[in-house]
C-alpha cells in the first residue's frame, strides 16, 4: 500500500526523463518500490535513460505496453522544492520540462558509479625540521581537523606545488588514500572574525541578519557605490545562514572574478567554497553535485547554471552585480538567473540579496515600489574616495588619423606613469579592429556562415567571426576585386589601442585584458592577480575589466569611446551605457590615492553622459522610468521575442508570416505583434533568423496565450522556434 510519497513495487509512476519527449511517461515501480523524486534508470525504446519519479502514474495506457523501472539510483531523491522550481521555471520561460531536468542533471553520467580519487590526511608522524612550504601544508591540514582533502584543494590553500605535498607523504607526515570522489567540502569556520566594518556596513549587516534569523523569504537590493564594501556585508549574511545550518549560493557574472572572491571567502572563513562553472573537470562537477544534494557543501560560488544544483537546504542566494547582462542565457533555455534566483529562493523559503552599484531598472523599480527591500552603502570603504569624473570633448581634440588616445588623455597618463600609478584604457571591442575594408572596391570582409563582419585579431594573424568562431588568416588581397595591398583596418579594438599606447609610452608595461586573449580561465585569473600586484603600468581592456576587480594602484580610467553603446535602437542602450560607464570609472582610486576618470565623447551633452558626470543616479533613473512607462515597455509592460531559424530562408519566412497573420490567440490579452523581420544578424552558422516581438500589458496571462499561439505552428525541415520571455537583447 502506498503512502504519500512512496510507491510499492508494480505501482504506476510517472517519470520525467531527460529525453526531449516533453511529457511524463508511465512505468511500473521496480522491485522494492521507489520514492517520489527518486532518480531512476528507465527503458526508452532500445536504450535506457535517466529520469525522476515525478508523480503518481496516470494509467491512461494499455498496461501491456508499460515497462518497469530498471533501477533506483543511489542518489538522494530530488526534493519537492527543486521539482516545483523546475516546473515553475518551465512554465514561465515556455521551456519543455525535460530541458529543465537536463539543466538540473548537467554532470557526467549519473547512471555510472562514482570514480575514486586520491585523498590526503594527517598522519601521526611529525617530522622536523620542515621547509616553510611544508609547514604551511601541515598548518592547513591541522586547521581542517585532519579531514580528507584532495590535492588541488591543498595546493590552492597552502599555495604550494603538488611536489611539496608528495614530499610530505614520503616523510610520513601525510597519508595518501584512495576514496570515492564524493567527499564533503570543509565546513566554514564561523569563529574567525570578519573585517572591521564601517557604520554603513554594520547597519546593513544587522538588518540582513535580523531578517534571516526571522525567516524572511524576501528579496533585498544591496546597493552601494563601487568600493563601498558590499562583499563584506554579504559575507556576514552568509555566516548567519550557515550558522542556521542552511546552504548558500553566490552567483557571479564572470568566472574570471572568482579568484579574488574565493580568496576573500578563504580569508573570512578559513576554507575555499565549492566552485561551479564550465572550467571545472567532470569529476569535480560530480563531486559538487552530490555533496550539494547531501548538504555537505555549505557554500557554492558559481555561474548562472549553479541555480539548478540540487541543494538540500538552500537558505540564501546572492546575485553579485545583478545588473550584468551575462545572467541572461540566450541559448537552449532562455532565462534570467537574477529572476530565477528570486523564484527559487521563494519556493525554498530562502532570502535573496541582489547586489550592485548600478542596479537593473527592473530591480530599481521593485525596490522603489517596496516589493524588494533596499539597503544603501553611500561611502567607499576606509579612506578611499570616489573618483572625480570629467569629459574630454573629442570635437575639440586634435587626434591624428587612425589614432584614438586624445592629447588631453595622454597628458593625464604621463602624470600617472611619473607617479608610478596604473592607468586603465577602456574600449568595449575585442581584437585589433572591428572592420577590414578594401579601399579599391569598398567590400567589407564578412563571415561565410553569418551576416557579420570578421574582426581582425592581429596577434593571432587571423580574421575571426565573433558569432560562430569561423576564422581565416589575414588576407593580403581582396577576395572580391583581387586588389593587392588595399585592405585596411577600420576602428579600434583592444589590441590596436594597446599598440597605440605602446607607441606613445614605449617604456611602459602594457597589458591587454580581454577574455579571448587567454587560453584558459586559470591563465586569465593569473593575469588579473599580476595586475592587482602592480605588474602593469597601463591596462587596456574590454568590459571584462568593469566587473568587480580591485586594482589598488589604479588611479586613472580613460574611456576611449563613451558613445559606442549609445548607438542603435536597443531598448536598454541608455541603461547599459550608464551601468557600464559607472562600473568602469569605479575601478579608479579604490585605495588611499584619489582616482580620476575621463570619458572621451563626441556627445558631451547626451543625457547619459551628463548623468554620469553629475553623479545624479536618481535623475537618470527617473527619466528612464518615465520613458519606459509612457511606452508600456518593461518593467511596465510585457515583451516576448519569437525567434525562428533554419537553413532555408524561404521556409523560415513562410512560417514567420503565417504566425504573424494568425495571432487571434493573443487578441484576448490585447497584445501587439511586431514583425516578422530579419534579426539584426540575420544569419548565424548558416541558419537564417527571423524575429517577431509580442508586447502586452503588465498584468495579463501572457505565457498561456503565447503557448496557444505558437502551438498553431507546424515546423518544417530543420526550422527551430525559440521563445524568449523578457528579452534582454534583440540580436
Amino acid at each position: 500500500m502506498s503512502i504519500s510519497n512512496y510507491f510499492d513495487e508494480d505501482e504506476l509512476v510517472s517519470v520525467l526523463t531527460t529525453h526531449p519527449l516533453n511529457k511524463l511517461l508511465d512505468y511500473f515501480a521496480p522491485k522494492g518500490g521507489c520514492q517520489l523524486g527518486a532518480f531512476v534508470e528507465v527503458p526508452l525504446g532500445k536504450r535506457s535513460v535517466l529520469g525522476v519519479i515525478w508523480e503518481k502514474g496516470k494509467g491512461d495506457l494499455d498496461s501491456l505496453k508499460i515497462k518497469k523501472v530498471i533501477r533506483v539510483l543511489d542518489i538522494n531523491p530530488m526534493r519537492g522544492e527543486l521539482r516545483k522550481f523546475l516546473v515553475s521555471a518551465a512554465k514561465y520561460t515556455l521551456t519543455p520540462p525535460s530541458a529543465m531536468l537536463r539543466s538540473a542533471t548537467r554532470v557526467s553520467n549519473l547512471l555510472e558509479p562514482l570514480p575514486t580519487q586520491k585523498f590526503y590526511r594527517l598522519s601521526d608522524c611529525n617530522p622536523k625540521p620542515l621547509t616553510e612550504a611544508r609547514s604551511r601544508v601541515l598548518k592547513v591540514m591541522q586547521q581542517q581537523g585532519g579531514n580528507l582533502r584532495i590535492l588541488k584543494d591543498i595546493e590552492k590553500q597552502a599555495k604550494v606545488s603538488a611536489s611539496v605535498i608528495k614530499g610530505l607523504v614520503k616523510l610520513g607526515a601525510l597519508a595518501e588514500e584512495e576514496h570515492r570522489v564524493d567527499q564533503p567540502f570543509s565546513d566554514l569556520d564561523l569563529s574567525k572574525p570578519g573585517k572591521l566594518l564601517t557604520e554603513d556596513q554594520q547597519t546593513a549587516v544587522q538588518d540582513l541578519c535580523e531578517k534571516i534569523r526571522n525567516g524572511d523569504c524576501g528579496t533585498t537590493l544591496l546597493q552601494g557605490v563601487t568600493g563601498s564594501g558590499k562583499t563584506e556585508v554579504y559575507l556576514e549574511a552568509i555566516a548567519e545562514v550557515v550558522k542556521m545550518k542552511r546552504q548558500v549560493l553566490v552567483l557571479l557574472p564572470e568566472i574570471a572574478l572568482a579568484g579574488e572572491f574565493l580568496n576573500r571567502v578563504n580569508a573570512r572563513f578559513g576554507v575555499f567554497p565549492a566552485e561551479w562553472h564550465s572550467g571545472m573537470t567532470l569529476t569535480e562537477r560530480r563531486r559538487i553535485w552530490h555533496m550539494v544534494s547531501e548538504e555537505k557543501a555549505q557554500l557554492v560560488v558559481g555561474a548562472r547554471s549553479a541555480l539548478f544544483l540540487p541543494f538540500k537546504n538552500l537558505g540564501l542566494i546572492i546575485v553579485d552585480e545583478e545588473h550584468d547582462s551575462s545572467y541572461k542565457q540566450e541559448e537552449g533555455i532562455f532565462y534570467n538567473a537574477r529572476d530565477m534566483s528570486v523564484l527559487r529562493a521563494t519556493i525554498a523559503c530562502g532570502h535573496v540579496i541582489l547586489c550592485s552599484a548600478t542596479p537593473s531598472l527592473e530591480t530599481w523599480v521593485n525596490a522603489k515600489s517596496t516589493k524588494y527591500r533596499k539597503l544603501i552603502l553611500t561611502k567607499r570603504f576606509g579612506d578611499a574616495e570616489l573618483p572625480s569624473i570629467s569629459a574630454i570633448d573629442m570635437r575639440k581634440e586634435e587626434c591624428k588619423p587612425q589614432k584614438w588616445i586624445s592629447p588631453s588623455l595622454r597628458t593625464r597618463i604621463t602624470d600617472r606613469l611619473n607617479a608610478s600609478e596604473q592607468t586603465l584604457l577602456f574600449v568595449n571591442r575585442r581584437g585589433y579592429a572591428p572592420v577590414t575594408l578594401c579601399r579599391a572596391c569598398g567590400q567589407q570582409v564578412g563571415c561565410l556562415h553569418c551576416d557579420a563582419r570578421l574582426v581582425e585579431h592581429r596577434l593571432l594573424n587571423r580574421l575571426q567571426c565573433h558569432q560562430c568562431g569561423f576564422s581565416i588568416p589575414i588576407p593580403t588581397s581582396c577576395s572580391v576585386c583581387g586588389a593587392e595591398g588595399k585592405l585596411v583596418s577600420i576602428g579600434p579594438g583592444v589590441e590596436r589601442l594597446a599598440e597605440e599606447a605602446k607607441e606613445y609610452f614605449p617604456e611602459a608595461s602594457i597589458v591587454v585584458l580581454s577574455s579571448d586573449m587567454y587560453n584558459s580561465i586559470h591563465e586569465l585569473k593569473a593575469k588579473i592577480s599580476a595586475i592587482s600586484r602592480g605588474d602593469a603600468d597601463i591596462i587596456v581592456g574590454t568590459q571584462l575589466v568593469a566587473k568587480g576587480h580591485n586594482f589598488s594602484k589604479l588611479t586613472l580610467v580613460g574611456v576611449i569611446d563613451s558613445d559606442l553603446s549609445l548607438q542603435g535602437s536597443d531598448l536598454r542602450a541608455a541603461e547599459r551605457t550608464f551601468q557600464l560607464m559607472r562600473q568602469v570609472v569605479g575601478r579608479a582610486g579604490r585605495a588611499d590615492k584619489l582616482g580620476e576618470a575621463v570619458l572621451q565623447t563626441y556627445q558631451p551633452d547626451h543625457p547619459v553622459i551628463r548623468a554620469i558626470l553629475s553623479g545624479d543616479d536618481e535623475a537618470f533613473w527617473a527619466a528612464e522610468i518615465a520613458e519606459r512607462k509612457a511606452a508600456g515597455m518593461p518593467p511596465f509592460g510585457r515583451l516576448a521575442s519569437i525567434i525562428l531559424s533554419g537553413s532555408d530562408q524561404n521556409v523560415v519566412n513562410g512560417i514567420a508570416n503565417s504566425l504573424a497573420q494568425n495571432s487571434k490567440p493573443l487578441d484576448h490579452i490585447d497584445a501587439q505583434v511586431f514583425g516578422p523581420a530579419p534579426a539584426p544578424i540575420a544569419r548565424i552558422r548558416g541558419r537564417y533568423r527571423v524575429r517577431l516581438l509580442v508586447k502586452a500589458k503588465k498584468k495579463v496571462t501572457f505565457q498561456s496565450a503565447l503557448s496557444r499561439w505558437i502551438a498553431m505552428v507546424k515546423l518544417k525541415g530543420d526550422v527551430r522556434l525559440n521563445v524568449d520571455i523578457d528579452p534582454q537583447s534583440f540580436m
